[in-house]
């Protein structure tokens, strides 16, 4: 398990973030529903290389969680930029999934952050995006936080397994139930995905161009969350490279495949 010692406060939330290694700055963002403990087994094997700093987006993992906050992609970016100017990083290298990969490509168009490098991978960027299931609990958000413990429970595991192509482990499966559990973290569940709006990538998609700076895109060719052919469009509107397919990987490349990950970085940070 990471550790996440440290706490920031930014806009009123506590925001809690760790790091490890030696060497220049590589920022991990992770993506919904998760935490930064989809690094775990990745993070530890460029610690010779870089100093990688994760941290849990506002109302997931061990950041605050509470009634009436807001966690959706417009405060994401704003507190990434923060965290990068409290750390002093003008230009360091970012990995991103998911909602990351939202959140590190509103940062870069909207609030002017630049990066070394950027590697993501099954990235919320390309519209239409949001499950049937999503939609379903953005109507009846009061309806699913209330619902008895038990049937949480079920839910939250049939819908993280839904995430990776291969079976989640036990271990894996507590890791990212954890914060979502109790009276707490079952209302942060379902408000998180009350919160999931189109317009949070809308409003950059059109600026989407090539980066200023190394971007490699990664995307599991079994994801059934985001298909495989928007990976192929995005890398088309940012990069210079060719999407790299992951076989045998669905949305949740973490599990599935982290070699492929460790690899691709490797590779790219030299």
């Amino acid at each position: 398990m990471l550790e996440l010692p440290n706490i920031s406060i930014i806009e009123g939330n506590a925001v809690r973030w760790g790091r490890i290694g030696n060497g220049p700055p590589l920022v991990a963002i992770h993506g919904t529903p998760f935490s930064s403990q989809v690094w775990r087994r990745i993070v530890p094997q460029l610690a010779d290389r870089r100093t990688v700093y994760y941290f849990d987006l506002v109302g997931y993992g061990l950041s605050e969680m509470r009634e009436g906050q807001d966690v959706s992609l417009a405060v994401q970016n704003r507190v990434l930029a923060a965290l990068l100017a409290e750390w002093g990083f003008a230009r360091p290298d970012v990995l991103a999934h998911d909602f990351g990969g939202a959140t590190a490509l509103r940062a870069y168009y909207l609030d002017g952050v630049r990066y070394a490098s950027l590697t993501i991978f099954d990235a919320v960027a390309l519209a239409p995006w949001g499950s049937p299931f999503v939609r379903h609990v953005r109507k009846h958000e009061a309806a699913f936080a209330g619902m008895p413990d038990y049937m949480h429970k079920a839910l939250l595991r049939a819908y993280l397994q839904t995430a990776a192509h291969n079976p989640l482990s036990e271990e894996a499966l507590a890791i990212y139930s954890a914060p979502w559990l109790g009276p707490d973290g079952q209302a942060g569940f379902y408000r998180q995905i009350a919160q999931m709006d189109q317009r949070y990538t809308d409003e950059v998609e059109p600026r989407y161009d090539r980066l200023d700076c190394p971007v490699t895109v990664l995307w599991g060719q079994q994801d059934d969350w985001i298909p495989f052919e928007k990976g192929e469009a995005l890398a088309a509107m940012i990069s210079d490279r060719p999407l790299i397919p992951v076989p045998g990987a669905g949305h949740l490349v973490q599990e599935d495949r982290p070699e492929v990950l460790v690899a691709a970085l490797l590779k790219s940070l030299g």
